[in-house]
């Protein structure tokens, strides 16, 4: 290769041009703001250590104020990654609104797996279960709409759950009770 100016007037090649005068600048400036802070870090050490050492609080805020409630639990939620999980209980607590008050009255959520994204309810009868069976894909959507895309991937349907099975000289051998209403 010839060392021969190109087009510009550069006997550069344009693909390893050195950062310009701007540039060079910026670079300069980023490294001499770095080191004067770490100079001044030292420095209020030295001090602090004069004083008697220890962390001191200021007149400035830091990251040992008191900080609001709120504040805490959603700092909590979040590093713990329970953002899905408490959008769920929330849910729970407005079934009523999400559902309809009709619905509300008959079927309500027992819990929620994270892993499978699997709400599972539980009905009061039969008919019921069958209703909100055929309701679900709607409750997703409006589920999904709610607490974002794909936090709930299914409802489970559960009928009632019974009376607990008694035995006893009243009872007939093999007897399932009402099977229409508790099935």
């Amino acid at each position: 290769m010839s060392d021969a100016p190109g087009p510009d007037g550069n006997a550069e090649n344009p693909k390893t041009a050195e950062p310009s005068g701007v540039d060079l600048a910026r670079v300069a400036l980023r490294a001499a703001k770095e080191q004067a802070r770490a100079r001044g870090d030292a420095a209020q050490q030295k001090r602090q250590a004069r004083r008697g050492g220890g962390l001191r609080s200021g007149a400035r805020a830091d990251g040992r104020d008191p900080m609001a409630f709120g504040a805490a639990i959603n700092r909590l939620i979040t590093e713990r990654g329970w953002e899905t999980p408490a959008a769920v209980g929330g849910v729970m607590g407005r079934w009523p609104q999400i559902v309809g008050e009709d619905v509300a009255k008959h079927c309500e959520p027992e819990k929620y797996d994270e892993d499978e994204r699997v709400l599972v309810v539980r009905c009061d009868s039969t008919a019921w279960a069958t209703n909100l069976r055929l309701l679900a894909p709607q409750l997703v959507a409006r589920l999904n709409e709610d607490l974002g895309h794909g936090a709930v991937k299914l409802i489970k349907v559960n009928g009632p759950g019974g009376p607990p099975r008694r035995y006893g000289p009243l009872r007939a051998p093999g007897s399932t009770g009402p099977g229409d209403t508790y099935g």
